[in-house]
């Protein structure tokens, strides 16, 4: 009987060894997929920028506003909160 419950135990260790390592393999796909976003992003605004200046310039004036209405209108705060 003692056996049995020593398989079964390593079967456990088996199985949570196994989510792991998935959960590893996850946040490596989201890290190498956020970089490859990110890159990519850059590399169009680089060609946009070699093809149409004012258009480059434009754009990235909307995203500056987006962000900084967002960071503004966001409900949480960075800074300590008063009660």
């Amino acid at each position: 009987m003692e056996r049995l419950l020593q398989y079964l135990d390593d079967l456990d260790d088996l199985c949570g060894m196994v989510g792991l390592v998935n959960e590893r393999l996850r946040r490596f796909t989201l890290a190498l997929f956020y970089g490859l976003t990110v890159g990519a992003g850059a590399l169009a605004g680089v060609w946009l920028a070699t093809l149409h200046a004012p258009m480059a310039l434009a754009t990235s004036t909307l995203l500056f506003v987006t962000l900084l209405y967002r960071s503004v209108t966001s409900p949480f705060a960075s800074g300590p909160q008063t009660a």
